[in-house]
């Protein structure tokens, strides 16, 4: 018996193999540094009854259907138009990757994994010597926990990305597959397995993350036996005939504190890990995007005025949307040709760009370099470089450009090599508007290599992936650019919900959230502006809005929010979201906790109005039981006529214990609902 560890923080993986391909043993909370793997082995071996094989199919890594295993194989392949069977045996492993090989076929299976902080992250390869079909090929495969209630994924659509289901267990299999070509609103590739009764901070919860951007599948099934499999993959179909083929990365975490504790090792893997920064010790810049204050309508005079305004109230960074090239006057032509409109910049972008750099701000540039317009230049010139049939169904009124075709790839380099070679842009908006006609792994290769290929040439830039919002997000994307745009919605109560949703994942610092207009112009609804700018301040914080509607009131509660912010991005873009539970429906309330534990931030956002009259306590997360805290209400001022208690927030901050605000929590002044309250709290040194 071979067997292998694996040991991140908050969980262990132990694998065993008796020649062939390994099974898992153990998946789960840390075991003793010392366990005995080949009795771990041995202790999990299932029985035998009536009306089942004579023994149990090993449920293994990769999963062999030639081995009377009963559920959905780890691989399905073709040479030749017949099916493989392999029987692959173990020839040798090293510290990250087990080797395994069928000569006869001329095939070879790798597995691979590394820890990372509180992940580990696997993959898998397949190498053929000929080439083969390959219609399936499974991440390495775990099994389900067998203490586990329900599966939790997300599904969701433009404006309302991130909605969390549930599904129980049962027999048979529940599959979600994004077959769009990108990682999609409707089945982002995320999912949670938590234990019975597990909690925002209590209890066990298992969390997968597939880190591909082109489209995957997921099952979770229950076999006849009662044992559970978990397969991740690429989507199926997507994947051309070829000699070698690997799998995205299958991110793994386990925690014994509940939902909070598989959120905070998905959050700081994706943030210390997964994305590459141009200068981490930047800290991250207020954001200014004029797509909702002008749309297609530039005029230079106007974006410097809006440019001016925006400086004002505290912005960073000023992003120049979609109308700047071709002959972009709405969104039926021009994608695809990549030269500034002399009609809207008759001497180019750099006197904007002077401009913007003259008020103490960087610049950047909206980008949609897949797409085209058939009412193009470059797709008149090249109309065999469009991806799909003449006759598909567009999207936007655009269509998709073969990034895998060498030429294309080449082309788009050259183009924004040449923008960011001739202008000072410090940040890319790179958008994707519509789905794939045709879901091709290739594609998402291609773009992988694309932006590497940018990324090298211009190290300081940073790029944000935007597709209509949160169409495609994910760690492999992340592995490219530095920034998500969550969601088009900028309706702030939407945006509650779905950055409350996404921090199950993403942290703080890639997150861009956008104060908006004061009637949205997604949902129609007329927000205070309090509501808005708190909302952005709890992710990385940006304005979206025309700064000229401001009355002053407004301007002075922006700019203050704004302020804030900065003095405390240092440690919130370094520190965790938490969700907290709270016990009125109507309020979705989360705490922002700085890496030594020393401060936070607690935002409760009261998005309806509540059934009972007092507010129910809000019990905060992660706090020393033994330590006290200064809790401070930041906007004690808007206080409303209606709240008319003495209640003690309202004039001056409380100290409390730890064990206070874990056990029973504090209770917030009365509000209107779309209202929200924040607070801000400090570990105290108390005289005895």
């Amino acid at each position: 018996m071979t067997s292998w560890r694996y040991d991140a923080e908050g969980q262990t993986l132990v694998l065993a193999s008796d020649g062939g391909i390994p099974t898992t043993v153990y998946w789960g909370s840390p075991l003793p540094p010392h366990e005995d793997l080949e009795a771990l082995a041995q202790a999990g071996q299932g029985d035998v009854t009536g009306g089942m094989l004579d023994e149990n199919p090993p449920l293994s890594l990769c999963p062999e259907g030639a081995r009377s295993f009963p559920g959905q194989p780890g691989l399905v392949a073709y040479r030749d138009d017949s099916p493989l069977y392999p029987r692959f045996r173990l020839v040798g492993s090293s510290d990250e990757t087990i080797t395994l090989s069928d000569q006869t076929l001329g095939l070879t299976l790798f597995f691979s994994f590394q820890c990372h902080g509180g992940v580990i992250s696997a993959h898998t390869t397949l190498e053929s010597d000929t080439p083969v079909s390959l219609h399936w090929l499974a991440a390495p495969v775990l099994p389900g926990p067998q203490a586990a209630t329900d599966i939790i994924d997300y599904s969701g659509r433009w404006l309302g990305e991130f909605q969390r289901q549930a599904t129980p267990w049962r027999p048979g299999i529940h599959m979600r597959e994004a077959r769009t070509g990108r990682s999609g609103h409707e089945h982002p590739p995320f999912a949670l397995f938590p234990e019975t009764a597990a909690t925002n901070d209590a209890g066990r919860v298992f969390s997968m993350h597939y880190a591909w951007s082109g489209g995957h599948r997921m099952l979770a099934e229950e076999l006849p036996d009662g044992r559970r499999q978990i397969q991740w993959g690429h989507a199926s179909g997507t994947i051309q005939a070829g000699t070698k083929f690997r799998t995205a990365p299958l991110i793994l975490a386990v925690s014994d504190q509940g939902f909070n504790g598989a959120a905070i090792a998905m959050q700081r893997h994706v943030r210390d890990h997964v994305v590459q920064w141009p200068d981490p010790a930047r800290p991250r810049p207020v954001h200014y995007n004029c797509w909702e204050a002008v749309y297609f309508n530039h005029d230079l005079d106007e974006l410097a005025d809006i440019a001016a305004r925006a400086a004002a109230l505290g912005a960073e960074r000023f992003v120049l949307d979609d109308g700047w090239f071709g002959q972009r006057d709405d969104d039926t032509s021009s994608l695809g040709d990549w030269q500034v409109d002399a009609r809207k910049y008759p001497n180019g972008l750099n006197p904007l760009i002077d401009t913007v750099h003259g008020l103490g701000m960087s610049f950047g540039l909206w980008v949609e370099p897949e797409m085209v317009n058939l009412n193009s230049d470059l797709a008149r010139a090249h109309p065999d470089w469009v991806l799909g049939p003449a006759d598909q169904i567009e999207g936007r009124r655009q269509r998709v450009l073969d990034l895998a075709n060498p030429a294309v790839a080449d082309h788009l380099f050259g183009v924004l090599n040449a923008l960011l070679t001739e202008h000072d842009i410090d940040y890319l908006k790179w958008d994707h508007n519509r789905v794939l006609p045709i879901a091709t792994a290739a594609q998402t290769e291609a773009l992988y290599g694309l932006l590497g290929h940018l990324r090298h040439a211009h190290p300081t830039v940073e790029i944000e992936s935007c597709a209509s919002g949160g169409g495609r997000i994910d760690a492999g994307i992340l592995a490219h650019t530095q920034r998500i745009w969550l969601s088009d919605s900028n309706d702030a109560l939407e945006r509650a919900r779905i950055q409350h949703e996404a921090a199950q994942f993403l942290p703080a610092a890639v997150t861009g959230s956008h104060v908006g207009p004061r009637v949205c112009h997604t949902s129609g609804r007329t927000l205070p502006m309090e509501l808005r700018a708190w909302v952005a301040a709890q992710r990385h914080m940006g304005f979206e809005m025309d700064p000229r509607e401001l009355s002053d009131e407004e301007a002075a509660c922006l700019s203050d929010v704004t302020a804030w912010w900065k003095a405390n991005r240092g440690w919130m873009m370094a520190g965790d979201i938490l969700r907290l539970a709270s016990a009125d429906p109507a309020v979705i309330a989360e705490m922002q906790h700085s890496a030594d534990g020393g401060q936070f931030a607690v935002f409760a956002t009261k998005i309806a109005a509540s059934t009972q009259v007092m507010p129910r306590p809000l019990r905060l997360a992660d706090l020393q039981p033994d330590a006290h805290y200064r809790i401070t209400l930041l906007n004690r001022k808007s206080t409303v006529r209606l709240s008319q208690g003495p209640q003690a927030l309202k004039t001056g901050p409380i100290e409390v214990s730890g064990a206070y605000l874990t056990s029973q929590g504090v209770t917030l002044p009365w509000s209107f609902p779309e209202a929200i309250w924040v607070l801000e709290g400090r570990r105290i040194e108390r005289v005895t």
